[in-house]
């Protein structure tokens, strides 16, 4: 018996800056069902588009949205992703912090990798069965510790945008 190989590969996800985006893993083909409607479900302004990559029977991307131009988008990077069982969101008007909750009670979601509007970069196992998402790369490495100044900047913007009181 011939021993496992194990390459590494890194996929940059190609968005523009303004858009956030999930990267996930589940279980399941109801999975794009399930997403679509737990997104729907949060707000009527919230444009999306997703993709899951199935990793048994066809092995296709499928795909979902209410904005084509997303749709689209998550569907090229889960091509370029390639890993079996992850999927991938895009969002506008709308983010990943009212979303994340909905996402994460869908029985068939495994696990959040990253929702974020930073630059990501997928790290992924490649073995002869195929390629699997070990982490990601979210954003870039801090400058520094806050001082109290960027404290209070920081307090005063989540209540300048609603999320604290």
């Amino acid at each position: 018996m011939t021993a496992p190989s194990l390459s590494w590969d890194v996929v940059s996800v190609d968005k523009p800056d303004d858009l956030n985006v999930i990267v996930g893993q589940a279980h399941f083909i109801k999975t794009v069902e399930d997403l679509h409607e737990a997104l729907v479900g949060v707000s009527a302004a919230l444009r999306f588009g997703l993709a899951f990559c199935e990793a048994s029977g066809p092995r296709l991307v499928r795909r979902s949205g209410n904005d084509p131009e997303l749709v689209e988008l998550a569907t090229r990077n889960a091509l370029a992703i390639g890993a079996g069982h992850c999927f991938v969101i895009f969002l506008r008007e709308g983010f990943p912090v009212n979303v994340l909750n909905p996402i994460k009670a869908i029985p068939e979601v495994c696990g959040i990798y990253c929702a974020t509007a930073n630059p990501v970069q997928v790290v992924l196992a490649v073995t002869s069965l195929g390629r699997g998402i070990v982490g990601v790369v979210d954003g870039e490495p801090p400058l520094g510790a806050e001082t109290g100044e960027d404290v209070a900047d920081r307090r005063n913007l989540l209540r300048a945008i609603g999320y604290k009181l």
